[in-house]
């Protein structure tokens, strides 16, 4: 009888065991199927990101600087930074910023480098530029690209693409490992129920062995013996 009852709450917990396991890769698969779509999502709107969040600005100005007439009386190991003070002053007076404050006019890293692409002492005699106003500060960017920042721009717009990529790659591979790992518990888990199983069949094949080799197929119970009177 105790047996029995071990067999059959084995039986039990394997059971559970098997339902959970498969509403876990239930669990999992949706999981991936979520993650997949939000990286088609990601690399689908990061394309249209840049050209949304111009559209979305309340202010957009665009402006031809003139450089020439500020920079000429200023030595020639100093023009390039007159030049890119004279641009600040040109959009704060333009865009009209309080207390005329510098520090509030951000400018964009390409059009940095098309002031300082001769040098210092050679910056461009007009740059064209595009304002954006973000609530007090104004960012600035270059309209007119020369053929190697309009390379590098690409270049640059290619890798923020590929890291977006490889980022939901890497979270994808994590939910994976932690999948196998789940995965392997169970197996284990289903394999320590087998080994009962088959351990508690064994012991049953061994008793009914035994009960076989005695007489009468049962086993004799010990009975002391009983004392007779003795034949007068």
């Amino acid at each position: 009888m105790e047996t029995e009852k071990k067999q059959n709450t084995k039986k039990e917990k394997t059971v559970e065991t098997s339902k959970e396991v498969k509403e876990e890769t239930k669990d999992a698969k949706e999981k991936l199927k979520e993650v997949k779509k939000e990286i088609k999502e990601k690399v689908e709107t990061s394309k249209t990101k840049k050209e949304t969040s111009k559209t979305d600005l309340k202010e957009y100005k665009e402006f031809t600087i003139p450089l020439r007439e500020k920079c000429r009386p200023v030595p020639r190991y100093k023009k390039a930074n007159k030049a890119i003070k004279t641009i600040k002053e040109f959009l704060v007076r333009h865009m009209k910023i309080y207390n005329k404050d510098l520090n509030k006019i951000k400018l964009d890293k390409f059009l940095n480098e098309a002031v300082w692409a001769r040098g210092i002492k050679k910056p461009p005699h007009k740059i064209k530029v595009k304002a954006y106003k973000e609530g007090e500060f104004v960012r600035v960017e270059l309209s007119d690209f020369s053929k190697k920042l309009k390379f590098k721009k690409l270049r640059e717009e290619k890798q923020e693409l590929k890291a977006l990529e490889k980022k939901g790659k890497k979270k994808s591979l994590i939910e994976k490992a932690k999948e196998s790992k789940k995965e392997k518990k169970s197996e284990e888990e289903k394999e320590k129920v087998k080994s009962g199983l088959e351990a508690a069949k064994q012991m049953e094949k061994k008793l009914a062995k035994n009960i076989k080799h005695k007489s009468g197929g049962k086993i004799k119970e010990k009975t002391q013996p009983q004392r007779k009177a003795l034949a007068k």
